[in-house]
């Protein structure tokens, strides 16, 4: 869309992890703009981060195409009263469970929620992510390493983990990867890595779950605006965010929303151990 906002932004910091509301632009989850056409009638799903940024855009897009959502988030409770607000207004219900994920007991909780106010759970849409930018490898804490592992992979397994004995053939589960997995910024070496590990994790759970009719696959987004990019890159960065790819714009959340739908879709049964790039013009390989 050539409306949206190019580089340069005004310049703007957020203390980790971000809020939405203090974004310059603010950016577009779809909620104007959005219209289902009932493509997942009847779904439950469950979206971690799904408070904000893709992970609100994509709780908008499935409630509008039919399925009821549970939004795990961290804390950001006014984000995620939003987004409930928006998944209601659709007329699907929504469930908010706030914590860490890094925490396995934590992951076990969210998806015994899902199920017993569901009933059951047909989508796992694995999106929360921590980053921060460091220069130098010095300056990675031993800490901060860990923590970016257990948010970002390790909650990923405990999720699906837990889930996948509570689906039923014909469920899927979407991971959020990064076209870091592909070409990493360095100054993201801990995120990177992760993404990375996402990417092969989405492969390998592919071929393990096809025989229970499960399917797994991944988004790779590129640069996308949401409040991860203010709460956790440089001034700097923030302003020009986006110009890097072909397009000379960050993508909206919205624009990703399509491909998680597409995914989450019954009738791209034949499609797992796939990863969907969403980058701008930027080539995945």
């Amino acid at each position: 869309m050539l409306h949206y906002p190019r580089p340069p932004f005004p310049s703007q910091h957020q203390p980790m992890p971000g809020t939405t509301g203090a974004m310059n632009p603010l950016p577009d989850h779809g909620e104007t703009s959005y219209k289902g056409s009932g493509r997942l009638n009847g779904k439950k799903a469950v979206i971690t981060g799904g408070d904000s940024g893709i992970g609100r855009a994509v709780a908008i897009a499935f409630a509008r195409e039919g399925a009821d959502v549970l939004i795990s988030y961290l804390e950001e409770h006014d984000d995620a009263r939003e987004t409930e607000r928006l998944v209601t207004e659709a007329g699907r219900e929504a469930i908010l469970v706030s914590g860490d994920i890094q925490h396995p007991h934590h992951c076990r909780a969210v998806i015994a929620k899902a199920v017993s106010e569901f009933g059951g759970i047909d989508i796992l849409v694995n999106n929360a992510a921590h980053q921060a930018s460091f220069k130098s490898i010095e300056d990675i804490s031993d800490e901060e390493w860990e923590l970016t592992f257990k948010v970002n992979i390790h909650a990923m397994f405990y999720l699906t983990k837990a889930a996948v004995p509570l689906m039923k053939p014909g469920s899927c589960i979407i991971n959020t990867a990064s076209i870091n997995s592909d070409v990493p910024n360095p100054s993201l070496l801990a995120y990177a890595t992760t993404k990375g590990a996402i990417h092969n994790f989405t492969a390998g759970l592919a071929q393990m779950l096809a025989e229970k009719g499960i399917r797994a696959n991944a988004v790779a987004p590129g640069p996308i605006w949401t409040p991860l990019i203010p709460s956790t890159l440089p001034e700097d960065s923030v302003e020009n965010f986006g110009k890097q790819v072909p397009m000379k714009r960050p993508g909206q959340p919205v624009e990703l929303a399509t491909a998680y739908v597409m995914l989450a879709d019954p009738l791209s049964s034949y499609v797992s151990g796939a990863t969907i790039a969403v980058t701008g013009g930027k080539p995945f390989l």
